[in-house]
């Protein structure tokens, strides 16, 4: 079931309402045959900064509606065959807009008449520029944003006080309607509560977490919390499609060459554990032998991949648009990526209490089970790469994304120097969180080497204090029983 084009009796309620508004709004704008693009987009940009600071879901321009009058005439305007030169009016739209919302034309026959809806999404984050520069609307004029500072800063006042969980993802359902779009009895299951026996007590139980509200006209929303957690397919959240998973599956060491590819359809919380599944049955195993027998292990602690991949659904920016959270697996390595950079610096995620732009959606998924309590995720995760004795995990950035990287065995003779320092580094912080200190002999624990190998173990030290990421616990300790802190524990 797609929600992508509302049905027609809900366009229909949609018109009559809005034209019995006594006059124009900021987030209301009639026309009769106007269709000038340069037009669309100013009013696109203006109407949706506008119905975000109205605390509107959506604005909207009608075609063929009089303006004054709000009379119902028809227009010629036909999007279908509308372009900007030989591009179709939609996409040009969309790449002149900055960011580009979700915005949708509808066509429907009213009282015999043609009618076209355009329906905007409200700005969520950052106001929406047309060609680079932002507008509003001030009474029934569209004018540049920047001309009106007051106003300017109000807007970002509402972007910053209202989070992307709470914004709604569809509007305008039947109770119906929400209850075949979101998997309730997953949500019920997970929770550990037994389902209700009614579908009132249904969505009260869901509206109390704040996964679906109500309307002004008495229909239900659902909410973007409701939608990324328990969706039964996020495509059918058009704003939302794109924040769906993908695992890429690669031949070999690089990404030349891909096996399988796939798509998550369902929502975060519903589709975890399908999706963990899904994971490790493509990744490679090692074989290890046993007391007696040969079995084959995966390559990765599946605790390890549990986490990191619910910590980049949690901290991903739902700014982002065109992009969502990805996971790659190599012969050699398993890279888990989101958007949006980090809010500490990676070099601190052991230590440092998470902070997340998604709080309401981090705390239902630790509710639920999915991810571990707060501040307790990264640390474990490299207490299970030294107990599997894999190279250190690494956290990084580019400059839209954080990645979190996990590696195949490697013997310490074969791990380059910045692999060995790593691992050195994460080792004293591990450590140091057990109110410790990391020591030759530990680390050479840590590396399953033995005593024989001190002297390598020592410049290993000694590599790690170089670059300053370790320092001497206390400057005044002698070599032979020198303990280590990790440079941000002096």
């Amino acid at each position: 079931m797609s929600f992508s084009r509302p049905p027609d009796h809900y366009l229909a309620s949609l018109v009559y309402e809005l034209c019995k508004l006594p006059t124009e709004t900021s987030w209301v704008e009639f026309k009769h045959n106007n269709a000038d693009p340069a037009m669309i987009g100013e009013r696109i940009s203006a109407l949706s900064n506008s119905a975000a600071l109205e605390g509107k879901t959506y604005a909207y321009m009608l075609w063929g509606v009089e303006d004054g009058t709000h009379r119902l005439v028809g227009t010629s305007f036909n999007t279908s065959f509308a372009k900007v030169g030989n591009e179709a009016l939609e996409n040009w739209l969309r790449h002149s807009l900055t960011p580009s919302p979700h915005f949708s034309f509808h066509s429907i026959q009213l009282e015999g008449m043609p009618i076209v809806i355009l329906e905007i999404p409200r700005a969520t984050h950052t106001p929406i520029q047309f060609k680079g520069i932002e507008y509003i609307r001030n009474a029934s004029y569209t004018k540049k944003l920047k001309d009106f500072p007051e106003i300017e800063r109000g807007l970002w006042r509402v972007f910053e006080k209202t989070p992307f969980e709470s914004l709604a993802a569809i509007g305008q359902l039947t109770s119906e309607e929400v209850l075949r779009l979101i998997d309730y009895p997953a949500y019920f299951d997970l929770m550990g509560i037994d389902l209700p026996s009614n579908r009132e007590q249904i969505l009260a139980r869901l509206q109390s977490e704040n996964l679906i509200t109500t309307t002004d006209s008495g229909k239900w929303s659902v909410l973007n919390l409701g939608a990324l957690l328990f969706a039964k397919s996020l495509a059918d959240f058009p704003g939302l499609a794109r924040k769906a998973l993908r695992v890429i599956h690669y031949q070999g060491r690089t990404r030349i060459v891909t096996l399988h590819e796939q798509m998550g359809s369902k929502g975060y919380a519903n589709g975890f554990e399908g999706l963990i599944g899904y994971i490790n049955g493509r990744l490679p195993h090692n074989e290890v032998l046993g007391t007696a027998l040969r079995r084959e292990v995966p390559m990765f602690p599946e605790m390890s991949i549990r986490e990191l991949v619910a910590n980049a659904l949690i901290h991903q920016d739902f700014s982002q648009t065109g992009t969502g959270p990805m996971i790659e697996i190599f012969d050699d390595r398993l890279e888990i990526t989101n958007p949006g950079l980090p809010l500490i610096a990676t070099d601190r995620f052991l230590d440092s209490p998470p902070k997340s732009r998604n709080e309401a959606l981090a705390s239902l998924m630790r509710r639920i089970g999915i991810c571990e309590e707060r501040g307790s995720g990264i640390d474990k995760v490299v207490h299970e790469t030294e107990v599997f004795q894999l190279p250190a995990p690494r956290f990084e950035t580019t400059p839209l994304h954080t990645r979190a990287v996990l590696f195949a065995h490697k013997d310490f003779e074969n791990m380059t120097t910045q692999e060995r320092v790593q691992a050195c580094y994460l080792h004293a912080c591990l450590r140091y969180l057990l109110r410790d200190y990391m020591t030759n002999e530990s680390l050479r624990e840590r590396f399953g080497v033995t005593s024989e190998k001190i002297a390598a173990i020592s410049r290993v030290i000694a590599s790690a204090k170089k670059v300053g990421v370790i320092l001497p616990a206390d400057d005044a300790q002698g070599h032979k029983f020198a303990r280590y802190v990790p440079h941000w524990g002096r």
